[in-house]
């Protein structure tokens, strides 16, 4: 495996950018050290690369990206993982809002708590949280999976459309158009398997414990007299 140290000391985001793009043509693995909480870390990356970013990460980190899997060793701000299309992110410590707004395919996870609207309009992908989870998160979820293995504030799955928010803490309330059902023994498994693969320890007692958000409708915007077909 070909690595590579890039040094983000006194770098503005483009030039950290433009160095791991240039990078990712001719390595496998990028160290990004001394990261400072820079914004913008990765923004657009569409190289199958591992990046680690060895500290804590700004806004908007690993926005946009195809392909690379990103993993930070601290912290990160509002919106990782935003409008990625394929790739991994992974958080070791906590997030601001919006983790994994947007995301049309690929895994975003933070350890830890974070801020509210976690996994916004979501289009497919995964999101998972290991902790907490503010107001609105799921809001008009469009599609894939939000895990969250602590307890999800007020409004969750506000205005959801599709996808399944899955909860093993307490649900403060929920939002609009969004609805309690029971798991069925297959999805308990399915969720096992994944939390097991990013190291999450839980035990029989906390996965029974788990409570799934749906949407009532597909076509929450609409009234029976203006539906449309």
């Amino acid at each position: 495996m070909k690595e590579i140290k890039i040094n983000a000391e006194d770098k503005n985001p483009r030039e950290v950018n433009r160095a791991v793009k240039q990078a990712a043509k001719e390595n496998d693995r990028i160290i990004i050290e001394n990261p400072n909480s820079t914004h913008y870390l990765l923004a657009g990356l569409t190289e199958p690369v591992d990046v680690v970013i060895d500290g804590s990460a700004g806004y908007f980190a690993a926005t946009m990206i195809h392909g690379a899997r990103v993993h930070i060793n601290g912290n990160a701000g509002w919106f990782p993982g935003d409008n990625m299309t394929q790739g991994e992110v992974i958080v070791d410590g906590s997030a601001g809002d919006g983790v994994g707004q947007g995301i049309y395919d690929g895994t975003v996870v933070v350890k830890k708590d974070v801020g509210s609207r976690t996994g916004e309009i979501m289009k497919n992908g995964t999101v998972i949280i290991g902790g907490n989870s503010g107001f609105m998160s799921g809001r008009y979820m469009m599609g894939g999976q939000l895990i969250i293995l602590g307890d999800i504030s007020d409004d969750a799955g506000e205005s959801m459309i599709r996808g399944t928010i899955y909860v093993g803490g307490k649900i403060k309330s929920l939002g609009k158009n969004a609805m309690i059902e029971e798991l069925d023994e297959d999805e308990i498994k399915k969720l096992k398997k994944l939390l097991n693969n990013y190291e999450f320890t839980l035990t029989e007692e906390d996965y029974q414990k788990f409570q799934k958000i749906v949407p009532r409708s597909d076509r929450p915007f609409y009234g029976k007299d203006s539906e449309e077909g």
